[in-house]
């Protein structure tokens, strides 16, 4: 029998080492509000974030917009809590 209270926690290992420049991609339709709204999410977890640097994409029927990024990364549950946030938006259908 095993006591469950004298467990180690299991500690969450990253490949990342921090911090680091952190891709993102982001699409959505195409919509007024769709980037600024994308923008403010990602602004809200890297403060330091340029939204000069977002790349924007339509899809060849203009049905689709795709948004790429690059953060400043400070540690893994700072990119859980961005992905988490932009997975969670009515206005976005993907994240990688």
């Amino acid at each position: 029998m095993t006591d469950n209270k004298h467990q180690e926690p299991e500690l969450k290992v990253s490949l990342l080492d921090f911090p680091c420049d952190f891709p993102l991609k982001i699409m959505g339709k195409t919509q007024p509000g769709f980037a600024q709204a994308v923008i403010e999410v990602v602004k809200r977890h890297a403060p330091d974030f340029d939204p000069a640097t977002v790349e924007m994409r339509p899809s060849r029927e203009n049905n689709f917009l795709s948004i790429t990024t690059t953060i400043k990364a400070t540690s893994q549950q700072q990119l859980d809590a961005l992905y988490r946030e932009l997975c969670d938006h009515p206005m976005v259908q993907l994240v990688l």
